[in-house]
Formats: structure tokens, C-alpha cells, sequence
């Protein structure tokens, strides 16, 4: 079975590749220049300036009171709306791996993006009926619950009712499909402004399911005739059923295009047209609001993606934006930008971290993604930014905040005072990356000022906080820092160019030391304390590959970068050290679970009261 769709699916998109569509004048492409290299988690790409990483849910089997209180392992699929002046994720989770039951779906919320409510349960566990089967399957279904399979998490309505969406598939083994048509069907509720759901109900059966066999009512038998009015609405739009392909009976009329194209988004081009968008980076254009579509999809020029999910939006600056893994393995997770939706023109980067997959499982795949954002018609934030829902490993559940305009370009040097900044304006410039055992934050520091703080106690994940810079052969950077202790953590400064490359690590290590990386070896530059402020100044030349570190007024080293590069581009504070696992040839399916993975680690924290560079 998973053998001959593995050659249906290299068949099918190899005949797109070759040209179904190749002549079409009229399509999404990539024009840019820039590629990302697997080989490295970034892919060697600049960052896009200002991005912060959140995770908002972190899988714990061992303390499932910590996590979803299940300790369910496979986490994945999410998506998001903006209503009611606050954010919803829906995820979907099953017990281990990917298509093995049970499996249900989670919901979070957050007024701010970067706090989030624990997960509750929208769709829950649902036990399919002994004895059913599949055609093609000599398998009768026993004791068996559901998966969940969804493309569409939310829809709101013309008269601003939020509709939470999801999907009861049938999985008889671990490498059968929840979303062959073969499934129960798709079920509905309503959220309330009030946080609370309103009743399931089934939004539309597959063939041989109705109301006599399954356990929810249909949606029509509500009470409620805005609900109903809402489902109607949603039903009669052809561009929302287009998400629903997939799951629903491959013949369903509902369905404007009946082809086996996976993941489905949408967004609008300034003349009415309609751009879709696929997995694979299959790509077509609709002219009369998605009602309609070229027989086939082609395969987007110039854009490179495998198996994952590729989200394409217009910002809020008029331009267009798609985020994707743009490689054949799912990172790095990547943004590229285009002024008319079309052509896209760089491509930056959103996530370059894949975190320890602590639990194995099912397909299980590596890296940040199945990334999807905000669907036309479900909410702007008021921030402007372009919001993404994505899973890492899936197993762990992220948002991103990518500001806009979407740019490389850190607009001059650095002057961060933290304290003398506006409050919630202080990491405007930074990018972050900020597990929940691991958070990057303002807060106070030993002598009460607001500071950046990094606080980790994830033995399988770090915090990270970036800070772009004007590429520069001789650059001098000062900063102000302090660590919460000297026996326990890790943190790391690495001063690296425009791909990521460093080109020197500084490290407060757990006994105490201030080092520096020499080559293979590490160098003692002096001791630190805790709670104890310290003024860094690095100077460092390209040219000459010679810097100097001097702290409190005294040079404490003088040395040579490990690693020649050609400028400084950022600097980055990880407590943690920098991974290679997993690469390219990583056997895929991770069969074995981490030590004590829902366990932490004792806490380690860093404060940075200043950060400032400039040329010289």
C-alpha cells in the first residue's frame, strides 16, 4: 500500500512537473537568485529582520497535566483565525504517530500572540461504529476510534460568527489514509465571544454516513438559524469547499476541481483573479472567484518544495507573501515576497532551529512545518504582521510573527537600551526563537531594569535572540550581560555573516567560565559571578580575521575567528549549542523515544541590559 502511493504520487507530480501546464504565461514563480542549502537547519539564508518564534504547545507524555492532559506525542497541522480581538490555533493530535488512533482536536487562544492559553479539546475522541470497513482493505474495524484530518480550521461568517471546523477519518492501519474520501465525515461548531463552543454537529457526511449511523446531529436540525444561515454560507462558497477536496468523496459535486493536489490555499490578485496553492508548490490561477479551474495545476517555476505545505497571503502592505520549506525535506522554514503575486522575488528566513524530536512516532517528519496562516475573511491583527501556525517535528505547536514590510534589512546599526525603550516596542528589531521551557523575553533584571532575558530549563531546545546588522568588515559591538548563576546553563554569543556562518563563539559555560572558542579547543578569557553586571566589547575585523574582547574596561583576549567569513551580519545569544541533527541523510521515521523527555532541566537565566554596534 504505502509503496504504491509513494508511486502514484512520483508519477502524478513528475507528469506535472514535465509540462501539463509549463506553458501558461499567467502563474505564481520564483525569480529570485537566492537557494536554500539542506545542509544546513537555516539553509544558509538571511533572516528576515524582526521575526519572533513562539511555542505555544509542548508535547509532554511523562506530565500530561504539563501539556494537553492526555500526553498525546503527534501534534501537527495547525491553523489560525483572528476573531474577536484575540488569536485561535486549531491543531490535531493522535496518541503516538501520524494516522493512529485515537485522535482528536485542540484548540488554543491568545489576546496577544505571545501568551496562550492551554489547549482544549474542540473535537473530541469518536469511536467508529464495529464492523466497517474499507474498500480494498480485508480489515473490520474493532474497538476502533477515528483520526483527524483537516485543510480548514475556521470560517467566519458575513455576520461575524466564528465556525470551528474538523474532520472524522478512518484509519483500519497505521499506513491507511484519513483522507482517501473513505472517511465518516466533517463536523461543525460555533465559538462563542464568550470562549465557550456550541453543540457538534455534522456539517457534511461522506457516502454511506447520515445521522442514523453516527453520533452527532446534522446541522440543519439546529435551533439556531444564524448557525444554520453561517453553515449555508460556507457551503455555497466554492473557494472554502476547495480546502474540503481532500477528505470528501473525490466525486463530491460540492468540490469545484476533482484532482488528488493536497493542502489547498488561496489568495486574490488585485484584478479579482484567484491564485491557488499546493503542496508540492503546484500552483493555478481561477477567473471567476474559484467557481472554476485549469484542468491541471503546474508545478510553480522556480520554486523549490516537496511534501509540505506551501501558505501564500497578500500583506497588509499591499504586497504578497508565501512561507514554505523551500527544500526537499521540511526546513528551513522560509518566506518569499512579491509585489504582484506572481513573481517572487527573495527569499528569507523564518525559522532555521529543528528542535530534539523527544518522542518517535508514525511519520514523524523533522523540522518547523505544515505552516499555515490566517485564510481570507478570518481576521486581520492589528499589528499588521503576517501570523503563521506551523509544528515542529510534529510534535510541538509554533507561531511566528513575520513584521511588515518583510525585509533583510536591519535599518542601521544597533542602540538598544532596553530600559529606555517603549514597552512592547523593545525587540521590534530581534528575532527570536522562544520555546515555552526556554522563553526569550522582557523582563526585569538582578538590579530591576527592564532587560532582554533568555530563561531555559528544556534539556532538548534552547532560546535564541538574533540581532541583525549592517554587513561590515570592522565592527564593534557592546553589550551589557548577566547570568541568573555560574553553575548550571549554557550560553552562547556567535558573531556570524549573512548565511549564518560564525566566525566566533563566545561562552559562559556551567562552571563558572567565560571562553572562547579557539580552533578545536576552547580558550579561558576570565570568571564570572552571579547576578553580576558585565560590559563587553567585541571588536572584530574580516579582513584581518583578528578580534579583541574586552570586558569592564580590560582587554581580555585577543584571537582569531575559527571560521573565516567575509562580514559580520548578526550576532546571536543561544543557550545552547548549535545542532546538525538532523541532516539529509538522517534515516526519516524516528522509531525511539529521548530519555526522560517531559522532564526539565534546572533553570538557567541571562539577562542583556544594552546591545549597540558600529563600524570603525
Amino acid at each position: 500500500m504505502l509503496l504504491n502511493k509513494k508511486i502514484y504520487r512520483f508519477l502524478l507530480f513528475a507528469a506535472l512537473y514535465t509540462g501539463l501546464s509549463a506553458h501558461a504565461q499567467d502563474t505564481v514563480r520564483y525569480i529570485g537568485k537566492t537557494l536554500s542549502n539542506v545542509d544546513y537547519h537555516h539553509g544558509e539564508l538571511s533572516p528576515a529582520v524582526g521575526v519572533h518564534n513562539i511555542q505555544i504547545f509542548r508535547a509532554n507524555r511523562e506530565h500530561p497535566e504539563k501539556a494537553d492532559g492526555f500526553g498525546f506525542t503527534y501534534n501537527h497541522a495547525p491553523m489560525m483565525a483572528y476573531w474577536n480581538k484575540q488569536f485561535y490555533v486549531e491543531y490535531l493530535s493522535d496518541k503516538v504517530g501520524e494516522s493512529v488512533p485515537p485522535g482528536q482536536t485542540l484548540l488554543l487562544t491568545s489576546k496577544d500572540g505571545e501568551t496562550w492559553t492551554k489547549p482544549v479539546v474542540v473535537f473530541p475522541q469518536y469511536r467508529i461504529p464495529d464492523g466497517t470497513t474499507k474498500p480494498g482493505k480485508n480489515i473490520v474495524a474493532k474497538d476502533l476510534m477515528a483520526v483527524m484530518h483537516q485543510r480548514m480550521g475556521f470560517y467566519t461568517s458575513k455576520s461575524k460568527r466564528l465556525l470551528v471546523l474538523g474532520f472524522y477519518g478512518i484509519c483500519l492501519d497505521a499506513h491507511d489514509d484519513p483522507n482517501d474520501g473513505l472517511g465518516i465525515g466533517r463536523v461543525v461548531r460555533e465559538v462563542s465571544p464568550d470562549g465557550k463552543f456550541g453543540p457538534i454537529y455534522f456539517i457534511h457526511y461522506n457516502p454511506q454516513w447520515n445521522e442514523s449511523n453516527t453520533s452527532y446531529p446534522f446541522y440543519k436540525k439546529s435551533k439556531d438559524k444564524g448557525f444554520v444561515q453561517a453553515c449555508d454560507e460556507l457551503m455555497a462558497n466554492p473557494l472554502e469547499m476547495m480546502q474540503w477536496v481532500e477528505e470528501t468523496d473525490k466525486k463530491d459535486p460540492l468540490i469545484p476541481l476533482h484532482k488528488d493536489y493536497k493542502a489547498f490555499n488561496f489568495y486574490h490578485l488585485p484584478d479579482g483573479r484567484v491564485v491557488g496553492l499546493w503542496k508540492y508548490a503546484l500552483t493555478a490561477i481561477s477567473t471567476d472567484n474559484g467557481r472554476t479551474w485549469p484542468t491541471n495545476a503546474s508545478r510553480a517555476p522556480g520554486f523549490v518544495n516537496a511534501n509540505a505545505k506551501v501558505w501564500g497571503q497578500r500583506t497588509t502592505d499591499g504586497k504578497y507573501a508565501t512561507v514554505y520549506n523551500p527544500s526537499e525535506f521540511r526546513w528551513p522554514l522560509a518566506v518569499s515576497v512579491s509585489k504582484d503575486g506572481l513573481n517572487y522575488e527573495n527569499l528569507l528566513l523564518v525559522n532555521g532551529e529543528i528542535a530534539t524530536m523527544r518522542y518517535g512516532g508514525n511519520y514523524k517528519s523533522y523540522g518547523p512545518q505544515y505552516v499555515r496562516g490566517i485564510t481570507e475573511g478570518d481576521g486581520t491583527p492589528p499589528d499588521g504582521k503576517l501570523w503563521v501556525s506551523y509544528s515542529m517535528n510534529k510534535e510541538d505547536i509554533w507561531v511566528a510573527a513575520i513584521p511588515v514590510p518583510i525585509t533583510a534589512d536591519p535599518g542601521g546599526q544597533a542602540n538598544d537600551v532596553f530600559a529606555d525603550l517603549p514597552a512592547g516596542k523593545e525587540l521590534e528589531k530581534w528575532n527570536i526563537y522562544s520555546p515555552l521551557w526556554a522563553k526569550v523575553a522582557i523582563d526585569k533584571g538582578p538590579d530591576g531594569q527592564k532587560c532582554l532575558t533568555l530563561k531555559d530549563q528544556d534539556p532538548f531546545d534552547f532560546a535564541k535572540a538574533e540581532r541583525v546588522i549592517p554587513a561590515s568588515q570592522k565592527v564593534q559591538v557592546e553589550f551589557d550581560l548577566a547570568a541568573g548563576q555560574n553553575n548550571t546553563g549554557k550560553l552562547d554569543i556567535e558573531f556570524q555573516d549573512e548565511k549564518g556562518h560564525p566566525a566566533v563563539r563566545l561562552t559562559l559555560d556551567s562552571a563558572g567560565a567565560f571562553v572562547t572558542k579557539a580552533g578545536y579547543r576552547l580558550k579561558g578569557m576570565m570568571k564570572y559571578e552571579p547576578n553580576k553586571n558585565y560590559h563587553v566589547t567585541v571588536k572584530l575585523h574580516t579582513g584581518t580575521r583578528f578580534y579583541t574582547v574586552n570586558v569592564n574596561g580590560k582587554d581580555v583576549t585577543t584571537g582569531l575567528f575559527f571560521n573565516p567569513v567575509a562580514t559580520i551580519n548578526r550576532v546571536t545569544f543561544r543557550t545552547g549549542t548549535v545542532r546538525h541533527f538532523p541532516d539529509a541523510d538522517t534515516p526519516t521515521d524516528q522509531d525511539f523515544d529521548q530519555k526522560n523527555a517531559g522532564e526539565a532541566a534546572p533553570l538557567a537565566t541571562y539577562y542583556i541590559k544594552s546591545f549597540k554596534t558600529a563600524a570603525y
